[in-house]
């Protein structure tokens, strides 16, 4: 597939991250009232007001005066393509519809954005190979980094989702129980570790009832975000034994603004690695169900330049989102609608590909030199990390814009918790 022309200018280039090929949904507000758009260019088309005057129409309708997309997301998969098929030939350069269309057109840079779902529920997975091998191999025996299930099954836990933000949403550095290897008791005090995990959100759009197949666990996904499921490691290092994450992984969990629909991302299909160990039925899947997408890091201390730390793609994962999904339901758990699966950590094979500090830096033994010459193990406070990932076709890009947060201190310890 080439570049689709639109009418709107800015949306035919190949350097923007949202031409008509992609037509990503967002929440946004110019007076604070929350608005469902659509990113074309440089600009929001604002369907909440186009579905009010009607001249946007959804069965079942209307469906996009909340604020949130969760009513789109429950219409199902046939109101999700007639609307993506309204808004592709609406926008599309000579399309009748330019002059009610361009009325509602709202520039990105006047915009707030804001969490464009309701989140249900948060899983987070840990299913990246690279990811589990150097973690592995950091806290176990090299020669055997990957817990024994690794390969058979989808690792993953339960989440806060309360704990979901929308890119932009300053992060602060959490205290709790923290033991060195030295130590003789824990103390309570600031993470000193804290780190980001660079990964991939799905969002389930249709609730399951019992068990599903991996191909309707993906017919469920309504789409994909960026996400930084921020970590506090040394709070991690003294809970996760015997039952893994709690509070070391309750800060905060970023996404990107704009949700990326399947519609967008189907040329960019790409297949699962290779299995070296064969997998229960349940888990086959169908055809592809990872994509394409080159995502990368950036670290920029307090007033200062950027730096990338990291590049990599979501064809690294070992399982597909459709492959969680599916493995999540199999206990008879229910999935609602606007649930969020994390894809765990995004690492490829060589260092300049990992998706966390903890790997980057090698567990702080490895401390990484930033384009200012500053050094970094672990964030400090001022840090800003951004993430962007963007498919890319035959001069045009499918982007999900920027995943940001900034690092704020702690808060101070209550004396009653000294």
């Amino acid at each position: 597939m080439t570049l689709l022309k639109s009418w709107v200018e800015s949306a035919n280039t190949s350097e923007t991250d949202f031409p008509l090929n992609n037509l990503p949904y967002g929440v946004f507000s110019t007076d604070g009232t929350a608005r469902c758009g659509v990113a074309i260019g440089d600009q929001i088309l604002d369907l909440t007001a186009l579905e009010a005057e009607g001249a946007l129409t959804l069965e079942g309708g209307p469906l996009l005066q909340s604020g949130v997309w969760n009513d789109v997301m429950s219409a199902g998969p046939k109101v999700w393509a007639a609307l993506r098929d309204q808004l592709q030939q609406g926008l599309t350069a000579g399309a009748a519809q330019e002059a009610a269309f361009a009325a509602h057109l709202v520039a990105q840079a006047d915009a707030t954005m804001h969490m464009p779902f309701t989140v249900a529920e948060y899983t987070d997975f840990y299913a990246g190979k690279n990811h589990a091998i150097n973690v592995g191999s950091m806290f176990r025996d090299p020669a055997n980094a990957l817990p024994p299930n690794w390969l058979s099954i989808p690792i993953g836990y339960n989440g806060r989702a309360s704990s979901v933000v929308v890119s932009g949403t300053d992060v602060v550095r959490p205290n709790g129980q923290l033991k060195g290897p030295n130590d003789e008791l824990p103390r309570f005090a600031a993470c000193a570790r804290f780190d980001l995990e660079l990964e991939m959100g799905a969002i389930v759009g249709q609730p399951s009832d019992g068990m599903v197949s991996v191909q309707q666990a993906d017919d469920m996904i309504f789409g994909y975000v960026l996400l930084n499921d921020w970590s506090a490691r040394d709070i991690q290092a003294w809970e996760y034994q015997p039952l893994g994450p709690f509070q070391a992984k309750a800060t905060a969990t970023s996404i990107s603004p704009w949700i990326v629909t399947k519609a967008a991302l189907e040329p960019f299909r790409a297949s699962t690695p290779e299995r070296e160990r064969p997998q229960l039925a349940y888990l086959t899947e169908p055809g592809p169900m990872l994509y394409d997408i080159d995502l990368e890091v950036g670290l920029a201390p307090e007033g200062q330049d950027e730096s990338i730390i990291a590049r990599t793609n979501y064809n690294e994962m070992y399982y597909s989102a459709a492959q969680q999904l599916c493995h999540h339901t199999t206990s008879g758990c229910s999935m609602r609608t606007g649930d969020l699966l994390g894809s765990g950590t995004i690492s490829g094979a060589e260092k300049e590909n990992r998706g966390s500090m903890l790997e980057l830096s090698w567990g702080g033994k490895e401390p990484m030199t930033l384009a200012t010459g500053e050094t970094r193990s672990f964030l400090e406070d001022g840090d800003t990390l951004t993430l962007r990932g963007a498919a890319k076709g035959d001069g045009y890009r499918v982007g999900f814009g920027e995943c940001t947060g900034t690092v704020l201190p702690a808060p101070a310890v209550p004396d009653w918790a000294k």
